[in-house]
């Protein structure tokens, strides 16, 4: 038996429960301000009672403004992005802004469709963490939209936009330096996509540090990977392989990290006395690793504050400047190197 189809409370039908105008109850489903808590409470109960559910996209079209900003992330599991969210949210949602979030699982298609999604929603702005295959039709598609717009943790350099990162070359730098330092003359970098900004910037600084210190790179120690610890395992594993094993590996990220130490183990290695590991991000789980791991802090939940703030920015005025904030990253030396 088909059950009746019911029919949607009006804003006109809450106003009259709760003895106020139209106008007021309008005022209250928006949040404005200048209402009381008395009345505001009173009219809240009545949409409660009644079941009333806001039209927001209904109301973004009549006064052509909206207070959702829709954020793209790659991958939710990511304990970085997930930090990184954090920011994002504590910050938006501070001054009145709901988060439409979409994970594209680092799929150009995925991202697309989101994409096409949060504009059909009528989203007043983005964030976007781009997929690592993003391409000369992402950055068109980009460029034309009227949204504004933050890119944040990867950066598409064509993009005319807003762009929050850390910087990748410094830290890279930084970690390699700290194992050459240590004595250390082959020195594996592994794990991440090389098409990325992200990796590519960390090739940059892991080359300069072998170059100030006249050491030759050994291509085969150079193994990309998905950044996860699945990646992070079957990369080891390759290299692992090689006639000439490294003694130190400078890993894409903590979860690749994660990942390498799990393969050492499995091959009778013992992580931070056979062969010294530097992570990067310094996801919250590092410190707690067995060995606590040396890692790059690269501030996640600071970028995700900065990239909201940057967006409130675009939204409140018309006439901001597009902007390029780059995070300074920290090394944090623990057991694991």
């Amino acid at each position: 038996m088909k059950h009746p189809k019911k029919k949607r409370v009006t804003l006109q039908e809450v106003a009259k429960h709760a003895g106020v105008s139209t106008a007021t109850a309008s005022l209250v489903v928006r949040n404005n301000p200048r209402i009381s808590d008395k009345t505001r409470k009173t009219v809240m109960n009545s949409m409660k009672e009644l079941g009333y559910v806001y039209d927001r996209v209904a109301a973004n079209l009549r006064s052509q403004s909206s207070n959702t900003v829709g954020v793209i992330i790659t991958d939710i599991s990511n304990k970085f992005i997930s930090e990184f969210l954090v920011g994002v949210h504590e910050t938006l949602e501070e001054v009145g802004y709901t988060v439409l979030l979409g994970t594209s699982f680092d799929s150009l298609a995925k991202q697309d469709h989101l994409l096409s999604t949060m504009l059909e929603h009528r989203v007043g702005g983005l964030i976007l963490d781009p997929v690592s295959g993003s391409n000369a039709e992402t950055v068109n598609r980009l460029n034309q939209m009227n949204t504004p717009m933050v890119l944040a943790v990867r950066e598409l350099p064509e993009v005319k936009s807003d762009y929050v990162g850390i910087n990748y070359r410094k830290g890279s730098l930084m970690a390699t330096k700290h194992l050459i330092d240590k004595g250390h003359k082959r020195i594996a970098f592994l794990g991440g996509v090389r098409t990325s900004s992200t990796w590519i910037e960390r090739m940059d600084g892991y080359q300069y540090a072998h170059d100030n210190a006249g050491l030759i790179i050994d291509n085969n120690l150079v193994v990309d990977s998905p950044p996860t610890r699945e990646g992070g395992l079957e990369a080891v594993l390759q290299v692992l392989r090689n006639p000439d094993p490294p003694t130190a590996i400078f890993c894409f990220n903590d979860l690749v990290a994660f990942g390498v130490m799990q393969g050492l183990r499995m091959e009778g290695f013992n992580p931070g006395q056979d062969i010294d590991i530097v992570g990067f991000d310094n996801i919250p789980e590092s410190d707690v690793y067995h060995p606590p791991l040396t890692t790059v802090s690269s501030f996640p939940r600071q970028t995700g504050v900065e990239a909201a703030k940057l967006l409130i920015q675009q939204l409140s005025d018309d006439s901001h400047e597009q902007q390029r904030l780059i995070l300074e990253p920290e090394l944090i030396v623990r057991e694991s190197a």
